[in-house]
């Protein structure tokens, strides 16, 4: 079974069928879920795609996550002050900030090793690099 991490675009593309990259995600993921799929993702990527999402499809991607469309990995208060330092050091490179759901997703893929992500934000997943230089693998 491979694993994939989950950013909140994709999750919003799932659910909001006008999006434009929903085609795109929902074929990648029904794809990769022939030979089978386990979807990660944290808290932080729930909150910003629910917060984006219009009513309806914010209630059917919550009950996704509740039926087990992707398991949730919580952090805890302590691992804030690596992500702190993760976004300060990537804020600090270019104009562009890490935020928290890129630090939540880039903090799983340490504790998970798993690399692969599904991300409409490809220009910054293609810029971090894991501790040990490793770069994401863009599932696109």
């Amino acid at each position: 079974m491979k694993s994939v991490l989950l950013d909140s675009g994709p999750l919003i593309a799932l659910f909001a069928v006008d999006d434009k990259h929903h085609r795109r995600f929902d074929d990648r993921i029904g794809s990769l879920s022939r030979d089978g799929l386990r979807l990660l993702t944290t808290w932080a990527c729930i909150v910003e795609a629910s917060y984006l999402l219009d009513a309806p499809q914010r209630y059917e991607m919550l009950q996704w996550i509740e039926l087990g469309g992707a398991l949730v990995y919580p952090f805890e208060p302590y691992h804030l002050g690596d992500m702190i330092k993760w976004m300060r050091q990537y804020s600090k490179k270019t104009r562009r900030e890490m935020d928290l759901a890129d630090a939540s997703l880039y903090w799983l893929a340490i504790e998970t090793s798993v690399t692969s992500i599904l991300t409409t934000d490809v220009a910054d997943f293609s810029r971090y690099r894991l501790p040990d230089g490793q770069r994401f693998d863009l599932l696109e």
